[in-house]
């Protein structure tokens, strides 16, 4: 049985294409994501979370989304993973994360970072942000996420005007603020030390799809050493709350000719690559095959023991119906063996 009780989720990239079988534009996939936010939380799934990228045909926007799904449900849970923190005007985001919140009922997990690689280069730079001398893209997204945290705690962000408060020694915050919402940030994560530094700084922890550190060991193995790291670090800072830790996985469940048709038999190993042509790291693998079968195997991982949302990935251009069959099948028949129940039940973690 799980060491933590677990929350399940999709995680959709939100890709389109043209000449894709269901979700050839923009609006598909905007609306789609809307209708399978909607599925899953009939099916009592936990999470309804979306990739953000930039420069591509995938979902890059995420508060107009996430606000449109907060309106459309009344419980599922809905986040991000991740929001590149480089790209983003941190006062600006801090309004519209809160907003898209008081909308959901406080239903936002908003998962943030660093971001990953893009097809422009410095594409950052294109929004108008560029690192401060001496400084990297990594200071860069961090100095943007605790201005945008400090904003949605409703720390002063200007100083007021005499002329319409009558006052020239205050400051004043952003409006709305959205009670709660600071502790439902989290850090997307692939390194140890992005871990610890992000339970230093009271946030919880995204641990990322890929490592960038390669040891040797299992994905799953190094990820469980990520996660009791940070969880290690969390009880020395004192924190007064629990953390959330989340992983993501890749699950198909192979039960019909048309699984089998687009995904074979599977991927049996973890991948070791190159992330922009010069940091090795270690990609986790996917989990095809007949339910029973990944069942077990995920009862196995690691990480999945270690962690208490786990976040499965949607092949999003196959359409809503064929994902929200995938979801009820994965929800009926492989996610119990990790110790999760459905929204609702009588055991509901």
């Amino acid at each position: 049985m799980s060491a933590h009780p677990k929350r399940i989720g999709f995680l959709s990239f939100g890709h389109w294409h043209p000449a894709g079988p269901h979700t050839r534009s923009a609006a598909d996939a905007l609306t789609q994501s809307i209708e399978l936010a909607v599925a899953a939380e009939e099916l009592g799934i936990d999470g309804a979370y979306f990739r953000v990228h930039h420069f591509e045909r995938q979902l890059a926007a995420p508060y107009p989304l996430l606000a449109a799904i907060g309106a459309r449900t009344s419980r599922i849970e809905i986040g991000t993973g991740v929001i590149d923190m480089r790209y983003e005007n941190p006062l600006y985001a801090a309004e519209e994360a809160a907003a898209a919140d008081l909308i959901s009922g406080g239903r936002l997990q908003l998962g943030i970072s660093r971001g990953t690689p893009s097809p422009a280069r410095n594409g950052y730079e294109a929004f108008g942000y560029v690192p401060a001398e001496g400084g990297t893209d990594a200071d860069l997204a961090r100095r943007h996420t605790a201005v945008f945290r400090a904003a949605i705690g409703g720390s002063g962000v200007a100083r007021s005007d005499p002329r319409t408060t009558g006052r020239s020694d205050a400051v004043v915050g952003l409006q709305p603020l959205s009670p709660g919402l600071p502790d439902r940030i989290w850090w997307g994560s692939g390194t140890r030390a992005s871990a610890v530094w992000a339970a230093g700084e009271g946030m919880n922890l995204m641990s990322s799809t890929l490592l960038t550190e390669d040891t040797g060991v299992p994905f799953d193995a190094a990820q469980a050493e990520q996660i009791a790291q940070y969880r290690a670090a969390w009880a020395e800072a004192g924190w007064d709350r629990q953390p959330r830790v989340s992983i993501s996985r890749s699950v198909i469940p192979l039960v019909t000719d048309e699984d089998r048709t687009h995904f074979g038999v599977g991927d049996d190993g973890d991948q070791v690559g190159y992330v922009d042509h010069q940091t090795l790291a270690r990609f986790g693998r996917s989990y095809t095959g007949e339910p029973d079968v990944i069942a077990r195997q995920l009862a196995a991982d690691a990480a999945v023991q270690a962690a208490d949302t786990v976040l499965l990935t949607v092949p999003n251009q196959l359409g809503v119906e064929y994902n929200t069959r995938m979801l009820a099948t994965i929800a009926e028949h492989v996610a119990p063996a990790i110790g999760w129940r459905p929204a609702g039940s009588a055991v509901s973690s």
